[in-house]
């Protein structure tokens, strides 16, 4: 199931030649799942974040978002993410309700007095000692992926990578899968799920890092998850940034809801995607934790 496609149309007011526009704005849809309120205080609120839904208004979404349900279903505004989830993540989101709760909670993330707990579904027997990951990340915008790069990018300076560490501890393994616990030092885009990649054992439905060679998504129009799903096999968070994964723009078909543009349907979840097995459990800091309870897909039967 999915949430329903929202569209809106305006017409400019008459003129001198009383000519009209019209126009539409088609938003993606998103899977049916509801974004659970876990902790409403009176300058925080906590929720869990599902997957497919961004977490604030950017690109074609405006009311498939976070900010957007919580305001509709829930009466909550305003509201400012402190920190970010990539749309195909899901988990903990903190959001504060004033600007200045905000600010504290950015000057103690830039500070290092914020621990990020993530959980992921690995390939593989992950190893059972801790294991510290210190490799530079550079991350592709036109091609929407990360990669690492070898050597420190403080000392070489012809290196476009940016200094990137994430601690990994095994919490179990069936022996075809791991879930892993992961905790980054720093916020690159796509952090984790490089460096689980750099590791050896990709997080277990990621298609754009679960192959070494993907398809050029510059020269196609799709998302860089979409387009990775057509190669031959197939966050972190960033606190503060405005920015969204970029959305798809496959082949339209017909929307019968809209009487303007019915062959410019819109385009986002499909009912085959499932969201990345990547979870934010937990955020602390000096005096407060909040958590999220695990996914179903963390527990081996």
């Amino acid at each position: 199931m999915e949430r329903p496609s929202l569209f809106l149309t305006f017409s400019n007011p008459p003129r001198r030649l009383a000519t009209s526009y019209t126009g539409c704005r088609h938003e993606p849809p998103v899977m049916a799942s509801d974004v659970t309120v876990l902790v409403e205080e009176p300058d925080v609120v906590t929720v869990c974040k599902p997957a497919s839904v961004p977490v604030h208004p950017c690109g074609q979404y405006r009311k498939n978002t976070v900010i957007g349900i919580l305001q509709a279903e829930h009466g909550l505004a305003p509201l400012f993410p402190v920190h970010r989830l990539d749309r195909l993540v899901s988990g903990l989101l903190i959001l504060a309700r004033n600007a200045a709760k905000a600010d504290l909670f950015r000057q103690q993330i830039e500070g290092g007095m914020v621990q990020k707990q993530y959980i992921a579904k690995v390939v593989g027997v992950f190893p059972e000692k801790e294991l510290l990951v210190d490799v530079s990340i550079y991350y592709n915008p036109r091609e929407g992926r990360s990669t690492v790069k070898a050597g420190d990018s403080c000392c070489d300076p012809l290196s476009k990578g940016k200094t990137a560490s994430t601690k990994f501890t095994r919490i179990s393994s069936n022996g075809t899968h791991s879930i892993v616990l992961c905790e980054p030092v720093t916020g690159r885009t796509h952090q984790i799920r490089v460096h689980l990649q750099h590791t050896g054992h990709p997080i277990a439905n990621d298609m754009l890092y679960l192959s070494e060679y993907v398809d050029n998504r510059s020269d196609v129009g799709m998302s860089a998850d979409r387009a990775a799903g057509k190669s031959s096999i197939s966050e972190t968070d960033n606190t503060y940034v405005d920015d969204c994964e970029e959305t798809c723009c496959k082949n339209f078909s017909i929307d019968p809801m809209c009487t303007h543009c019915p062959n410019l349907a819109p385009t986002g979840y499909e009912e085959h995607e499932v969201g990345l097995w990547l979870y934010c459990i937990r955020y602390s800091g000096p005096g407060w934790k909040y958590e999220c309870p695990y996914p179903g897909w963390a527990f081996f039967s």
